[in-house]
């Protein structure tokens, strides 16, 4: 069987012979294949792709294929192409890894990730100790810069969405609590939960999906862009030249954004017991009762620590991005991933603490 081609061979005609060439071979069981390319016109890789493909049995595997008519250059450029080099990456594509061995690079993996992890959580507690001796060391106008665009940005969505958590479980409490007529206790309940629980960790969880998935972004590009290779060059250290500074702001703005999720917690849980007909007197008297100053300095200081999670993983996640143009999109998913599973095995940590002590 003989197929001829002619003309020009380019991205606009390639889709619409290679759609035709599979319909009319791939049916045949043609024992052997001739291309005719005496009048063919390459005008791009995408031609010499297409015959490359007709020349391995792409549309014929059964039959042996020769070309004929092609010139001279390309017909070297084409043979550059081994029939071995094909077979063994197709080879290596098609062989999946064993079981055992998935499990080894996933420890391996881990280890290094938790190696690399110690190490950067070392720099960093030498470079803020290192910043509270010598403060000159800290950029401070950069970190005024990084509080108000990761914090008080944030504070209209942090403050809606603390006010609509408020509302739900004084909605979801009301209920329950009627039966025995103990609404009352929905401000205790609010009050409490917002101060101790849901101030810090919503905080946290909402700058780690905004503010740590930015801090990666950024460090990520600027790796992607080699200038963190120039900052080194220049023989400025990368971590005290941005991470400091971010580790720094969220150390600060967390708590600062906290107090705001706790008012605006207690706030919707005060709007629900508002239209229970409770008087604001006798709600504000619960939650004095049950809310107390070393509730909140506990809060307050859980937040700190949730602020360096959150901002230290993020700059750790934009120094490890690695190359290609999704690596930064990797680096900032590992940063929320990776921040709000800390910040929750933190908050696990200072519960049981809280507990064992109390």
């Amino acid at each position: 069987m003989t197929v001829v081609l002619r003309g020009a061979l380019d991205v606009q005609t390639m889709g619409g012979l290679w759609r035709e060439l599979e319909a009319r071979l791939r049916p045949l069981k043609a024992a052997a294949l001739e291309l005719d390319a005496t009048g063919l016109r390459l005008c791009g890789g995408g031609g010499l792709a297409l015959l490359r493909f007709l020349k391995t049995g792409g549309f014929t595997p059964m039959a042996k294929v020769t070309v004929r008519g092609l010139g001279e250059d390309l017909d070297q450029l084409l043979w550059l192409f081994a029939d071995e080099d094909s077979e063994a990456a197709a080879t290596e594509r098609r062989r999946t890894p064993s079981l055992p061995e998935e499990i080894g690079s996933s420890v391996r993996a881990s280890v290094r990730d938790l190696r690399e992890q110690v190490a950067f959580l070392g720099k960093m507690a030498a470079e803020l100790g290192g910043g509270m001796l010598h403060p000159e060391r800290f950029r401070w106008r950069e970190v005024k810069r990084l509080c108000i665009t990761a914090g008080a940005n944030a504070l209209p969505i942090v403050s809606l969405l603390s006010l609509l958590v408020g509302l739900m479980l004084g909605f979801e409490s009301a209920a329950p609590l009627a039966q025995f007529g103990a609404q009352i206790f929905i401000a205790n309940m609010v009050a409490f939960g917002a101060v101790r629980e849901l101030g810090p960790m919503m905080t946290a969880i909402m700058l780690a999906g905004r503010s740590g998935a930015a801090f990666a972004a950024e460090i990520g590009t600027m790796k992607v862009n080699e200038e963190l290779a120039a900052l080194t060059t220049m023989g400025l250290d990368p971590i005290r030249f941005l991470a400091l500074q971010r580790v720094t702001a969220g150390m600060i703005l967390t708590p600062l954004l906290t107090v705001y999720t706790m008012l605006a917690g207690m706030l919707g849980g005060t709007l629900v017991m508002l239209g229970l007909g409770f008087s604001i007197s006798e709600i504000y008297n619960q939650m004095i009762a049950s809310v107390h100053l070393h509730d909140i300095q506990f809060g307050l200081s859980k937040s700190m620590v949730f602020g360096a999670i959150f901002s230290g993983v993020g700059c750790l996640r934009g120094f490890q991005t690695g190359q290609g143009p999704i690596a930064v999109g990797v680096s900032a998913t590992r940063a929320v991933v990776s921040s709000i599973l800390l910040i929750i095995l933190a908050d696990t940590v200072f519960a049981a603490v809280s507990f064992l002590v109390s």
